[in-house]
């Protein structure tokens, strides 16, 4: 059975910085991208970003500058570093996994997902 679990989240001023962490089991996580995917409640579900097993990093256009992918296999867990945070940047924010390198394409291309970790930012 994959599981994810997301932690880090809170609550914080605008122009603060969170880093989620997600610990992930049940599947060959060094085989697998990972990704950070974002949803607030009626909204679209965005892609954050993703990494590869080998660590290249992907970021959709609007998402480039402000927040950081990383993992560490030894540990079974991937990171998101998020700074200059703002307001609208209030969602759960999802880790997921592909196994089949297209993480890139989007939210759709993941097939597993952890429960969220709530982000709000704000004034």
């Amino acid at each position: 059975e994959v599981q994810l679990v997301e932690s880090g989240g809170g609550s914080v001023q605008a122009g603060g910085s969170l880093r989620l962490s997600c610990t992930a089991s049940g599947f060959t996580f060094d085989d697998s991208d990972m990704g950070w995917c974002r949803q607030a409640p009626g909204n679209e579900c965005e892609l954050v970003s993703s990494i590869s097993s080998d660590g290249n990093t992907y970021y959709p256009d609007s998402m480039k500058g402000r927040f950081t992918i990383s993992r560490d296999n030894a540990k079974n867990t991937v990171y998101l570093q998020m700074n200059s945070l703002k307001p609208e940047d209030t969602d759960v924010y999802y880790c997921a996994t592909d196994p089949y390198g297209s993480s890139w394409y989007g939210c759709n291309a993941f097939d597993a997902w952890g429960q969220g970790t709530l982000v709000t930012v704000s004034s």
